[in-house]
């Protein structure tokens, strides 16, 4: 029986691409008496309809190398987070939020600071930068109407299964559109009142690139809970901590009143940036009490 990768799910339908083509799929019974659901992404095995050569039916999952619950998507290998560096606003907590959810799963990461045009004297972009730079993480800026990094944000999803992560009216449909020509994702106004881009992605996909690399796109969404971080592994999840955690006076140091903290001090001392920081400790208050049966 083939194989192939479900790049598309609607409506209890899924859509595989497998060497002969797309082939339009049912998920068989034994999936929900396991209460297992095929996702996007997923490489499956199929029996093809003997009546139809383009429909047939999902018979096995085969192992999942990663899982997203938000956007509910299988075998993502890289996380593009993507925010504007104006309309909207930049939220760099919800940014470092996902940048936790990707650090979570081990997922490659790349940030991409997106709109650089409405930045005229690149001040705002390089605060931006250096904030996720400094923190150890592969930066790109872009802009889609100058077109500026374009070209090394599409080298950079080569070969890769990348989804994109952003609020809505940072551009990411717009990215996609501009890395590859073929695609024509709708793209949405920013309201003026609110500064929030109207919801143009309605379902998971995984769209294909010429260069041989997928990308998800996925409905733009503001906010999800980091279900299953706990907080005393949250300070892993911080790349820039990592030098200074075995340097702190205390085991089971929290990293947020304690003296002695090597990373308070590294803090104090403009080793690490005081919003990552923040987004820290709001993490970590949050997370410490959840109880464990919760999560």
């Amino acid at each position: 029986m083939p194989e192939g990768t479900i790049i598309k799910g609607i409506g209890g339908f899924y859509y595989v691409k497998t060497d002969s083509g797309i082939i339009e799929c049912r998920a068989r019974g034994k999936f929900r008496k396991d209460e297992t659901i095929p996702l996007v992404g997923d490489r499956v095995v199929i029996k093809i309809s003997e009546l139809d050569p383009f429909t047939g039916s999902v018979v096995q999952i085969l192992p999942r190398s990663t899982q997203l619950i938000r956007p509910p998507v299988a075998n993502v290998n890289q996380l593009l987070v993507v925010l504007a560096v104006r309309s909207p606003e930049p939220n760099l907590l919800l940014v470092d939020k996902f940048l936790i959810a990707a650090e979570s799963k081990r997922l490659d990461i790349i940030v991409c600071i997106n709109k650089i045009d409405l930045d005229a004297d690149k001040k705002e972009y390089m605060n931006l930068y250096n904030i996720y730079q400094s923190a150890g993480y592969r930066v790109i800026g872009t802009s889609c109407k100058t077109r500026e990094g374009i070209a090394e944000l599409r080298n950079l999803l080569k070969n890769k299964i990348t989804a994109f992560a952003g609020v809505s009216g940072v551009g990411k449909s717009s990215l996609l559109n501009a890395i590859d020509s073929r695609f024509t994702l709708q793209t949405g106004d920013i309201s003026k009142k609110i500064e929030r881009g109207k919801h143009t992605t309605r379902h998971v996909e995984l769209l294909e690139l010429e260069n041989e690399g997928y990308v998800v796109d996925t409905p733009g969404f503001s906010s999800f809970e980091l279900t299953e971080v706990k907080a005393t592994e949250l300070q892993y999840y911080f790349r820039e901590f990592e030098p200074y955690i075995p340097y702190c006076r205390f085991n089971g140091c929290s990293h947020t009143v304690e003296p002695g903290c090597a990373v308070l001090e590294a803090l104090k001392n403009g080793d690490i940036v005081p919003s990552r920081h923040q987004s820290y400790v709001q993490f970590y208050n949050r997370l410490k009490d959840i109880k464990e049966w919760k999560k």
